[in-house]
């Protein structure tokens, strides 16, 4: 009977392939890929808060949310979209020597720019729809709490809330590269993402929408006035701000993410598939 996944050594082939074809690509093409990715996270984020602004619990309503959200990496992974987080794993043909260090990096950068604007654009759109008024303007309120608190964590808290977080997405993107047909790949990317998701670890893009979001719903008065009752502080919503973004969540998140994707994924398989029983230089 055939097997219905590729081998370690197989999937490693797999991304040498794909990953020297992406690295041919035009930033042009990049970007466009990027926003794309970006949009289909932010579409997963804003779904994960309407389906669970309304409940109290919060390991019930983080299981349900992780659930829903890994929707997000399914449409970027079967389409082809780019995620800098998944991207992470361009490491492995880098290795392998398949390009230079400066074209990964590149892609890094261009598609990380692409998934920003993916995000905004989503995050205007819901603002401009008016969704935030569900439950009376309590989504709206919700989503002020969830930047709020993004924004609030410590960098050291956030950078490894990081590489939790895209240790389980690399291994999502992984074990999807390893499926030999879409019903494994879907699979293969949901538990994984729930994992992550209820586990509550931080990921860049994500918060690429999350922490917007709530910027741009604290502009309405009716909003925060809620948000105040389900216990934001005025000194969290002061600091909930585009600044804040970046210094407090997006800078030490990244960080944490290209740790957690390139050296604990990545490089893991990499130096494990190097040092195999075939090779003797490894041998103990």
């Amino acid at each position: 009977m055939e097997s219905l996944r590729l081998s370690q050594i197989e999937t490693t082939s797999t991304y040498i392939e794909s990953g020297s074809r992406k690295s041919s690509y035009s930033v042009f093409r990049l970007l466009l890929l990027g926003i794309l990715g970006g949009a289909f996270i932010a579409f997963a984020s804003q779904g994960s808060n309407v389906a669970i602004h309304t409940i109290p619990s919060v390991g019930i309503a983080k299981a349900l949310a992780g659930a829903l959200f890994s929707t997000g990496l399914m449409m970027v992974v079967l389409s082809e979209a780019e995620l800098f987080t998944g991207s992470m794993l361009m490491i492995i043909p880098c290795m392998g020597k398949s390009y230079k260090a400066t074209k990964m990096v590149r892609n890094w950068i261009v598609v990380y720019i692409g998934n920003f604007i993916g995000s905004l654009i989503v995050a205007v759109f819901i603002i401009l729809s008016g969704q935030f008024n569900f439950s009376g303007g309590m989504l709206g309120a919700f989503t002020i709490k969830v930047a709020a608190a993004k924004v609030g964590l410590s960098f050291t808290n956030a950078f490894f809330m990081g590489i939790l977080c895209n240790w389980l997405v690399c291994m999502a993107v992984w074990l999807a590269a390893s499926a030999k047909d879409v019903a494994g790949k879907i699979l293969a990317i949901f538990f994984p993402i729930w994992l992550f998701i209820a586990s509550g670890f931080e990921h860049s893009v994500a918060n690429m929408y999350y922490i917007p979001a709530g910027i741009l719903a604290k502009s309405n008065a009716g909003y925060v006035s809620q948000a105040a009752a389900m216990g934001v502080t005025s000194e969290a919503l002061v600091k909930l701000n585009w600044g804040s973004l970046f210094t407090s969540n997006l800078i030490p998140v990244t960080l944490g993410n290209m740790v957690g994707g390139v050296l604990f994924v990545g490089l893991m398989f990499w130096i494990s598939l190097k040092c195999s029983d075939r090779n003797a230089a490894c041998k103990g």
